[in-house]
């Protein structure tokens, strides 16, 4: 499986695109799929990861009311994306409102697919884990 690791900071244009880093661009050549994160991110998924991913809320959908309703969310918070020639995504409107995107925007390698933050929302969620850690707790 192929891992992603890393961010980078990039501007959202007034279209709702934004550059995807290189080193991410040759996973999606041919395209992904972009969906609501918990966290309030999004989450940029190569096609076998996200068939994966998929299979797993399918799986569970049917455990509860719950989990069908989350898996209800997900699939209608999902759309397939194509990078552009100049390596762009662009954000449909419902999804950036979703993750509050506006001007500049984190792009993170999140192991198994790539999450796009505000960079506010990344730095106020992420504080007591990285203190944690520099706490060596």
């Amino acid at each position: 499986m192929d891992r992603m690791f890393g961010q980078s900071k990039h501007a959202l244009d007034a279209k709702g695109r934004v550059f995807l880093p290189v080193k991410f661009r040759p996973r999606f050549a041919g395209g992904g799929f972009l969906a609501k994160q918990r966290g309030g991110c999004l989450a940029l998924w190569t096609p076998a990861s996200f068939d994966a991913h998929v299979q797993a809320v399918e799986a569970q959908q049917e455990e509860s009311t719950a989990r069908f309703n989350r898996a209800r969310v997900f699939s209608a918070g999902t759309e397939e994306v194509e990078i552009d020639r100049q390596g762009r995504l662009t954000i449909p409107p419902y999804l950036r409102a979703y993750a509050g995107l506006e001007g500049e925007v984190l792009v993170n390698g999140a192991i198994n697919r790539v999450e796009v933050w505000d960079p506010g929302r990344w730095a106020e969620k992420m504080a007591p884990t990285e203190e944690a850690l520099a706490n060596d707790e």
